[in-house]
C-alpha cells in the first residue's frame, strides 16, 4: 500500500499536516508493506527536507499512491479518479459551498473517508483538531475583547512559533471584571478552558455566573442541558437531546445579561435550536459584546457568523440593528465577532502532531489490517460512485445542480 501526504491546496493556505515526519517513518517502520509518500509542498509547517530526514519520499506526483491523505478539502480540479481519500470534506450538513466537491467525489468514483465522522465502537470521535481550535479560538477571543477596549495587545497565535510559545502572552492579558461563558463539554471547550485557567482566569459555576458579582475576570463552561429545554416540559436526557435535537428548544436568555465574551465550542446540530436570534440581540439587555465562534456555523445557532473569517482578516461587528456586518471595532453598538473557520492551523505544528498521534494509533491499523470496529466503514461516506448507506441522506443534495 502506497500512502499519500496531500499538498494543501485550498486557499487560504493552511500548513498542518495529516502525519508529521516522525509519524510516517514510524507507520513504515511498523508495517513493512506500507509505504509513505510526501508530495512537494513549500508551505507545510514541516518542511520537504524533514521529510526526507525521516526516510519518506518526497516528490511531485502522488498519482500512484493507493491512499491520500490531506486536511482541508481537496480542490474539484484536483481530484484523482478512483483514490481514496481521507480529509475534511465539510459535507455532512449539506454544505452548500461543498456541493460541487461531493459531485466530483461521485463522479470519479472517489472513496471518502471523512475524519469528521471517524468514530470508536460507542460512536465517540477519534481524531480531531478540536482541542488546538478551542485553544486558538479562546486565545482570539481574547485578544479581541483587548482589542475592542484597547486594553492590551497580544501576538497572533500563527506569529508564535508553538504552543509554548503562545503561552508568553498570557501575562500581558490585564482584563477588567468582566464574564466569560464558554459552551460545549468537548475537546474544543477543553482547549478553551485550558487558556482561561492559563490566563488566571477563575472558574465559577453557571448559577454563580448568572447571579454573583465578582472583584475579578470569571469564566463559566455550560453544557447542552444548561442552555436547552425540553419543549414538553420534560427532563433534559443527553441522548435523547442528541437523537431527537428538535424536540428541545434555546434556554440561552438567562445568561444574556451576565455574559461580555462568548466563546461557542460546542458542536451544533442544524436540527437543533439556535442559541439566541438577531431580535434578541436587540434587546436592552442583551450585554455579549464580542463573540468567538469556533464552531463557526453560517447562519447556524449564532445569528451574528454571517462568514467565515480568515487567519489575516479574524475579526468583523456584526450590526444586528442593521443585520449587516461592519468593520471590527468602530461601533460600541456593535457585536464583534471572531469566526475562523481553520483556527488549528495558526499552531500547525502542535496540531498537527497531536492529530497524526492519533491516525497512527486509532484509524490507520483499521485500514491497513483489518476493520473490525468497523472505523472505516462507517466514516466512509462515497464508494464507487455511490453514497455510502449512513449518507443517503446527501442525495437530494447532491442530486440538485451546483
Amino acid at each position: 500500500m502506497k500512502i499519500g501526504l496531500l499538498r494543501e491546496g485550498k486557499i487560504p493556505m493552511d500548513h498542518r499536516v495529516p502525519l508529521i515526519p516522525s509519524h510516517a517513518s514510524e507507520l513504515q517502520s511498523k508495517y513493512p508493506n506500507v509505504r509513505v509518500i510526501a508530495q512537494s509542498s513549500d508551505i507545510r509547517c514541516f518542511t520537504d527536507d524533514e521529510y526526507r530526514g525521516a526516510g519518506i519520499e518526497v516528490r511531485n506526483s502522488i498519482e500512484d499512491c493507493d491512499v491520500l491523505l490531506g486536511v482541508k478539502e481537496v480542490p474539484v480540479e484536483k481530484l484523482i479518479a478512483g483514490k481514496t481519500y481521507f480529509f475534511f470534506s465539510h459535507t455532512i450538513k449539506k454544505q452548500a459551498y461543498n456541493k460541487k466537491l461531493l459531485q466530483e467525489i461521485l463522479k470519479k468514483e472517489i472513496m471518502l473517508i471523512d475524519y469528521e465522522v471517524l468514530t470508536d465502537s460507542e460512536r465517540n470521535r477519534i481524531v480531531a483538531f478540536g482541542r488546538y481550535a478551542g485553544i486558538v479560538g479562546a486565545y482570539n477571543g481574547i485578544l479581541a475583547f483587548g482589542l475592542r477596549y484597547k486594553l492590551f495587545k497580544l501576538r497572533r497565535a500563527h506569529e508564535c512559533f508553538d504552543l509554548d510559545d503562545l503561552k508568553t502572552e498570557y501575562t500581558k492579558v490585564k482584563l477588567p471584571n468582566i464574564k466569560i461563558l464558554i459552551t460545549g463539554g468537548g475537546r474544543v471547550a477543553k482547549g478553551a478552558i485550558e487558556v482561561l485557567l492559563g490566563m488566571g482566569i477563575r472558574k465559577v459555576n453557571p448559577s454563580d455566573f448568572i447571579n454573583e458579582r465578582f472583584k475579578e475576570p470569571v469564566f463559566s463552561q455550560i453544557n447542552p442541558r444548561e442552555y436547552n429545554k425540553h419543549k414538553e416540559g420534560k427532563e433534559f436526557k443527553k441522548k435523547e437531546f442528541h437523537q431527537y435535537p428538535e424536540r428541545f428548544g434555546s434556554d440561552f436568555l438567562k445568561y444574556r445579561k451576565a455574559c461580555d465574551l462568548l466563546i461557542a465550542a460546542a458542536y451544533w446540530d442544524p436540527s437543533a435550536p439556535k442559541l439566541f436570534t438577531r431580535e434578541d440581540m436587540l434587546k436592552v439587555d442583551f450585554n455579549i459584546r464580542v463573540i468567538a465562534d469556533i464552531t463557526c456555523d453560517i447562519d447556524g445557532s449564532i445569528p451574528s457568523t454571517k462568514k467565515a473569517t480568515t487567519i489575516d482578516e479574524p475579526f468583523y461587528d456584526y450590526n444586528p440593528e442593521e443585520n449587516r456586518i461592519e468593520l471590527p471595532f468602530v461601533d460600541e453598538a456593535n457585536v464583534s465577532v471572531m469566526s475562523i473557520d481553520n483556527l488549528p492551523a495558526e499552531l500547525p505544528r502542535n496540531a498537527s502532531e497531536d492529530f497524526g498521534r492519533d491516525i497512527i494509533d486509532k484509524v490507520l491499523p483499521s485500514l491497513i489490517e483489518e476493520d473490525k470496529d468497523k472505523i472505516i466503514e462507517r466514516a466512509t461516506i462515497t464508494s464507487a460512485g455511490n453514497l455510502t448507506p449512513p449518507y443517503q441522506y446527501l442525495q437530494d443534495f447532491v442530486a440538485e445542480q451546483a
